[in-house]
């Protein structure tokens, strides 16, 4: 009886490379996808508002945020039409922006002067917002700090803005009307 000498042979070192290498490859791939996805996911559970419901009901402008992981309201919108993230706060007097993002957003710097944070003191310049949107709600003429020692991408929606906003929390589910 003879054998099959095709299967007696084994891989020469090219095949054994080739082998590996796309191994390899698909391994990287599978990896890059799953960051991927994750990404999405991570970004969805941090600002879960990245399209903000909104409606009019009996023609108010009525906006609908969803509260994230970390129990904060953060939501997309824009300063003077440019889009910007905003995360709200009632504890903070203004609407507070870190220098990075009034750099992109062409903000410029009123009057220096001090504040105390959460962190501690720290300087802020005035400065005034044409417009800002959450949504359906439109707000004009809004007062704002540029904070330089804030580091975040996120801009706090200070009582400046949310002083002229009804808002009501249920469960998960914070609601911003405009009168």
């Amino acid at each position: 009886m003879q054998s099959d000498p095709s299967q007696n042979r084994s891989p020469n070192p090219s095949q054994k490379s080739f082998g590996k290498t796309f191994g390899i490859l698909a391994w990287l791939c599978l990896l890059f996808l799953l960051v991927l996805f994750f990404d999405d996911q991570l970004a969805q559970m941090s600002n879960p508002n990245s399209d903000v419901e909104h409606q009019l009901v009996n023609n108010i402008p009525t906006v609908t945020l969803k509260r994230n992981k970390a129990g904060h309201y953060v939501a997309n919108g824009f300063i003077n039409n440019q889009p910007v993230t905003f995360l709200l706060d009632t504890g903070a007097t203004d609407v507070a922006i870190p220098q990075s993002v009034a750099d992109r957003i062409g903000l410029t710097r009123g009057v220096k002067y001090s504040v105390n944070t959460a962190n501690g003191r720290s300087t802020a310049f005035d400065t005034n917002l044409d417009s800002l949107e959450l949504g359906a709600i439109h707000l004009t003429n809004v007062n704002a700090s540029i904070v330089p020692g804030y580091m975040s991408n996120q801009i706090l929606l200070g009582m400046s803005a949310l002083k002229q906003l009804e808002f009501t929390q249920r469960g998960d589910q914070l609601t911003l009307k405009q009168y």
